[in-house]
């Protein structure tokens, strides 16, 4: 081998910087575990700890050293299901820029394009598309984009604007540019309000040109709180109040009005004294006093006052607003009243007729105008800070600039001499409403209080200095996860990798005796790496990514498979052992199969990169980082060691005795048995398919349908049938309850609002799925029960969403990366072979692969004792079975190509039987490891990737199978007479 030293020489270098990069992790898991000891059980303990030795040196090399913030920057960063922590994507509502750039046009054309792009919005379709398409077929040519009362306004007209003379081609592409503006300011608001929130090594991505964006917050653990600080919008506005006096007779002749069209109830209980009952006392005889005549006042819980129009059960807001949203309803304000608008505070507790504490939330009359423009917003606020008010409750104190300071001015003088409130609104709820009792505030200073927190004032002095989100953030797909559930997923990934590691080392020692052991150590080289690599360069180690790890260690000794198979072949033909060793490793023994093979390995781990989200980017990102140290320790690294043996002693034979005769005259007719195989496979084609769409179908998991996912863990043993139907009342829709791993975890499955969006729609879940197991959870309070924490044994360890919308992208997605891996596989085999039928051959084998695999789910997902879903994993799977699948069919079609070009005799038939019948032991071997490391993930490597594995697994050894007697047959079946016929010819002449 040429190069050798310049080769040892970057080996060791790489060897040093991997140890180097990696030396950070080690120093970082230190600090943590010192942390973790010193705050005992409190993780806010914890993270004061490692923020105060931030800039403390904690990792000195003699020659540089480096602080706790430097070292864990340059540590291997650990994935949310090894970590643990919340993993959300918000989609920006493109709909509320387009109304925001419209000046929310009242334009029925903009508003029915805006309606029909959300009602058919498609897989992989941005909204603004989908709202362009919408547009030019509503409206026909008549309504131009940059009609004036559309997009033509004050706001985007001037340089780089719109105007009233461009064509719809022009102005979208400055919409186009102004939602991206919109998205971009979005996404530096949402990092702002990260930054702050601090959590250790927060991720934070844009996600292409899709408005959407990822938020990974590694160790985060109040849920609730984290989603409000994402979801919330921060649109802070001013807003003066009607008092209940001025809205009283309009309360009256709304309950009137509805007596006429309400059901009647007949419940028994009083009507809350308040002092609405004072507006109520004239009209004693048209007012009943028993519950179930006053289809209003009957929802009110408790007095009200002032500003407050009374308190209502939050449950029962939505029949409110829509009692209030009625025109019929509407036309009974005042002339001065007609553009009230109802709101509601944020929920409180208060005291019922019994005196027993209850939640309940204030409704209030805000002062509207033409344009429900607010008196001022919140723009004006130039610093927020947390604090405490006069009676020492938590508090949010605010700055405002010269504007607002003047405004404000105004507005308190107003209030004071009217004797009136004004409202901080937030995001159109409520905080406080205070009265002026000192005269008119200047200098723009002034103060939110309410029933906060700490907690929740620091997150929203955070959310008003960082600023407002352009639109809506929805929360379309969520993970969480526990710490203690990142501990076990770690904890079986490195069982099943150091166990897998062993099984391999200790298989290719005996089969290829001391060869085996110098590509064991070129193996242990590999993984330090590929460990090195992710280290340096940032890339998250993921539990699927711990699984690429295992694959790869039954990988990276393929090559070296292949180059000890040729060099036995070239022993076997009486060459000496310096000279087998370079044929086998020449372009014309091993390496023309080992890079073909390869290739197709690299191509479907880049399409499942580019298509997969997520964990699943992880097992692709290490799967393609694997090949590629594989590939170097295979080649170069077991090479040398192999040159020093053959300069040495030169005793290598790559076998050992038990082994040395193993598959050498092994001479099966794989041709002759093809109608029978044909059959066989013809029928488990028929029956996977029926079973697919006529019978059994797939269960398809929430990353294909939508949905949402929790893993509950009890105290002791529960049936999951019941837990289902417990569930299934309570939420009044289906809820799947499924046991997972033991017999006290639960998989619980719903689609329970899966369609709406809104921090109030999961929060709402949350607690309707912690009432409905409550009695499961005596000693259990909601927060525990719901968020995470170090340590946490039951309740909630793992939760997930995904949206309606993302389920149809990633559905898409998949289904474009199984077809594109095996076309974009096709093409390179027709390249490479110069045959389509060759090409031909390798799909053929790769669709039995595919759909035998996806048959055998759809047969057995009902009985199976692990979950087999299609979602995600499963398609990872499926890329991965045909990336193997094409490797060892490739192998065999190498040798064809190799006894074509040869001199072998026979006829066609023949010279591809023996090729078959010459790789086997490559084969063999190669699949025998692959089974090896699967086995081990599918025992240790956790409950939660057991399917993926599994469905691996099944396909490695059918991709075995069909490489064998699907994809040659076709081969031999597709070659026509006349090429046979020249083959042969070529090959049997004298």
């Amino acid at each position: 081998m040429q190069n050798k030293g310049l080769i040892k020489f970057f080996a060791i270098l790489f060897a040093l910087v991997s140890i180097y990069q990696l030396s950070f992790t080690y120093v970082a898991n230190n600090v943590k575990s010192e942390a973790k000891a010193f705050a005992g059980d409190n993780p806010d303990k914890e993270l004061k700890y490692l923020d105060s030795i931030g800039k403390v040196k904690v990792f000195d090399l003699g020659f540089t050293d480096f602080t706790y913030n430097e070292v864990k920057n340059k540590q291997l960063n650990k994935g949310l299901d090894l970590e643990g922590g919340i993993n959300v994507i918000l989609q920006i509502s493109i709909k509320d820029v387009l109304k925001g750039l419209a000046n929310n046009s009242k334009n029925p054309v903009f508003n029915k394009s805006l309606a029909d792009a959300s009602a058919n919005l498609e897989g992989n379709k941005t909204y603004l598309n989908k709202f362009f398409e919408a547009f030019d077929a509503n409206s026909k040519g008549a309504v131009k984009l940059a009609s004036p009362d559309i997009f033509a306004n004050r706001s985007l007209q001037g340089e780089g604007g719109i105007d009233f003379q461009m064509s719809d081609a022009q102005a979208q592409k400055v919409i186009k540019r102004k939602v991206d503006e919109s998205v971009e300011s979005a996404f530096k608001v949402l990092r702002e309000r990260i930054d702050k929130f601090g959590v250790t090594q927060p991720n934070v991505q844009k996600l292409g040109e899709t408005g959407r964006i990822l938020v990974e917050l590694p160790g985060a653990k109040d849920v609730d709180r984290i989603k409000k600080l994402l979801g919330g919008k921060a649109q802070l506005e001013f807003w003066e109040t009607f008092k209940i006096e001025e809205i009283g007779n309009f309360l009256v002749a709304t309950n009137e009005a509805l007596k006429k069209t309400e059901i009647k109830k007949t419940e028994t209980k009083a009507v809350a004294k308040d002092s609405l009952n004072a507006l109520l006392t004239d009209a004693k005889d048209s007012v009943d006093t028993k519950k179930g005549n006053n289809p209003l006042f009957d929802k009110m819980l408790g007095q009200g006052g002032g500003p407050v129009l009374g308190y209502f059960a939050p449950k029962d807001t939505a029949v409110v607003n829509e009692y209030f949203k009625r025109p019929e309803i509407r036309i009974l304000l005042a002339a001065d009243q007609h553009n009230a608008k109802f709101v509601w505070s944020k929920p409180t507790t208060t005291k019922d007729a019994k005196g027993k504490d209850i939640e309940a939330v204030e409704l209030y009359a805000l002062k509207g105008n033409r344009d429900n423009a607010p008196a001022m917003s919140g723009g004006v606020v130039t610093d927020a800070k947390d604090t405490f008010d006069q009676l020492g409750k938590p508090a949010v104190s605010m700055q405002m600039n010269s504007q607002g300071a003047k405004i404000w001015e105004e507005l308190t003088g107003r209030a004071f001499s009217q004797k009136s409130y004004i409202a901080i609104v937030l995001d159109n709820v409520v905080y406080s409403a205070p009265g002026v009792t000192s005269g008119p505030i200047a200098g723009g200073r002034s103060e939110i209080t309410g029933s906060f927190d700490v907690a929740e004032t620091k997150d929203l002095a955070n959310v008003l200095n960082a600023g407002k989100l352009p639109a809506s953030a929805d929360i379309i797909q969520s993970t969480v996860v526990g710490p203690s559930l990142g501990q076990a997923a770690i904890d079986a990934g490195t069982i099943s990798s150091i166990l897998g590691f062993l099984l391999v080392c200790g298989w290719m020692v005996f089969y290829y005796g001391k060869a085996g052991w110098y590509a064991n150590l070129a193996l242990l080289l590999n993984l330090l790496f590929l460990f090195g690599i992710m280290a340096s360069f940032g890339f998250v180690l993921t539990l699927p990514g711990i699984a690429g790890i295992v694959l790869t260690l039954g990988t990276a000794v393929d090559a070296n498979i292949i180059i000890f198979e040729r060099a036995k072949e070239e022993l076997r033909e009486g060459k000496s052992l310096s000279e087998a060793v370079t044929a086998s490793y020449g372009w014309h023994g091993a390496m023309r199969s080992i890079i073909d093979a390869n290739v197709t390995h690299v191509l479907t781990g880049a399409i499942l990169f580019i298509f997969g989200t997520g964990p699943i980017k992880g097992f692709a990102l290490t799967l393609l980082i694997g090949i590629v140290t594989s590939l170097f320790t295979s080649i170069f690294i077991a090479r040398i060691f192999i040159d020093r043996n053959i300069a040495g002693k030169g005793d290598l034979t790559f076998s050992t005795n038990i082994t040395k005769n193993w598959f050498t005259n092994f001479h099966y007719d794989f041709i002759k048995v093809k109608k029978f195989t044909y059959i066989f496979s013809s029928i488990v084609t028929v029956v996977s398919l029926v079973s697919i769409f006529f019978v059994n179908g797939l269960d398809e998991g929430v990353d294909f349908v939508g949905g949402r996912t929790f893993q509950v863990k009890f105290e002791k043993p529960v049936d999951a049938t019941v837990i289902s139907d417990e569930l299934s009342a309570a939420f009044a829709t289906p809820v799947e309850a499924k046991i997972l791993g033991d017999d006290d975890q639960l998989k619980i499955t719903t689609k329970y609002k899966i369609k709406e969006d809104g921090v109030a729609v999961d929060e709402e879940v949350n607690q309707k799925l912690y009432k409905a197991l409550e009695k499961y959870f005596p000693n259990v309070t909601y927060e525990k029960f719901t968020n995470t924490y170090d340590g946490k044994t039951i309740g909630v360890l793992q939760a997930s969403k995904v949206g309606a919308s993302i389920s149809e992208d990633i559905k898409t997605n998949s289904y474009w990366a199984v077809l594109g891996a095996m076309a974009v596989i096709f093409l390179y085999l027709m390249v490479s072979f110069r045959k389509w039928q060759y090409s031909l051959g390798a799909i053929a084998a790769v669709a039995h692969d595919v759909i035998f695999v996806l048959g055998i789910y759809s047969l057995c997902y009902k009985f199976m004792p692990f979950h087999m879903e299609m979602d995600q994993h499963f398609i990872a799977a499926i890329l991965t079975v045909i990336g193997y699948s094409m490797n060892d069919t490739v192998i065999v079609f190498d040798r064809v190509r190799e006894f074509i070009i040869g001199n072998r005799k026979g006829s066609f038939e023949d010279i591809v039987n023996a090729s078959i019948n010459t790789t086997l032991s490559r084969t063999l071997n190669t699949s025998l490891m692959m089974i090896i490391v699967l086995l081990t993930m599918f025992i240790f490597g956790g409950e939660s990737i057991r399917g993926f594995i599994f469905a691996m697994l099944i396909g490695i050894v059918v991709g075995t199978y069909s490489s064998l007697f699907i994809a040659t047959p076709v081969l031999v079946d597709t070659i026509s007479k006349d090429e046979k016929h020249t083959i042969e010819d070529k090959h049997n002449k004298v």
